[in-house]
């Protein structure tokens, strides 16, 4: 029997350092064969948004997202990633409430339209932002479902020290250090959204927890709760794509 042919797949991410080492860590974690791409945008969605609109004259199906992230690069090396076949595209990016450009509107939009890795690509947003992943006191942690941050907390630029006193041994290289360990987290995240969604607490050793997340009625939740109680839950949405690349990988070993 012919193997399988190789995907070959972009992921963007929002920074330079977290963002980037995170996901190599996370796909390293896991028997991936495929040929994976990780590039920084070194700003956030809103900015994203703002140039898809300009490329695509405020319609999302006439942007090409690999000609909108290509017009904006000044690096030439990573100009030519952008002119490469992709078979998958993931976009991994924060929520990010505190900024002044934030827009539900926006990110509504954007969550419909990236739906699709193997067509125009599919979001994945960090709420509300990527160290959401590292938020866990222990491995696992059975408070990580109530935890929850503020708009306040953000705009004072609190949050991220936070995560660093409250994360496992108070060191991000000391978190999650193995494929199990990982596995985990992602499995407390996803049964995080299945519980925001189904509104009824799942464990995260429930079998049915790697079943496909709706991420855009986890956005809807997050964003009227925002509204209404200036406060999200916090959830890492970024290890997701291990589920929907292939949810045995996230079986208990």
């Amino acid at each position: 029997m012919d193997e399988a042919p190789k995907k070959k797949i972009l992921v963007l991410v929002e920074g330079e350092k977290t963002d980037v080492l995170l996901m190599k860590k996370i796909i390293s974690s896991y028997p991936i064969l495929d040929d994976y791409r990780i590039i920084s945008y070194c700003t956030n969605i809103y900015a994203l948004y703002q140039e898809m609109m300009t490329a695509g004259q405020q319609d999302f199906e006439a942007t090409d997202i690999l000609l909108v992230l290509k017009s904006r690069e000044k690096s030439d090396e990573k100009r030519k990633l952008f002119d490469e076949k992709y078979t998958d595209i993931l976009l991994v990016f924060d929520l990010d409430p505190q900024d002044s450009r934030y827009n539900r509107d926006v990110l509504l939009a954007l969550q419909k339209y990236f739906s699709d890795s193997s067509d125009m690509g599919k979001l994945y947003i960090n709420y509300p932002m990527v160290e959401a992943f590292y938020h866990l006191k222990s491995i696992p942690d059975d408070d990580y479902y109530h935890c929850m941050t503020t708009l306040s907390e953000l705009k004072n630029k609190k949050y991220k020290l936070r995560v660093q006193k409250e994360t496992l041994g108070s060191d991000y290289r000391k978190f999650a250090v193995s494929r199990d360990q990982i596995t985990i987290v992602i499995r407390q995240n996803m049964a995080k959204a299945h519980g925001l969604q189904s509104d009824e607490r799942i464990d995260w050793s429930y079998t049915g927890v790697t079943q496909e997340i709706d991420h855009l009625k986890v956005l809807q939740l997050q964003l009227a709760l925002l509204e209404k109680e200036e406060q999200i839950h916090v959830l890492s949405t970024c290890g997701f794509f291990i589920a929907d690349y292939n949810p045995i990988f996230l079986e208990i070993t």
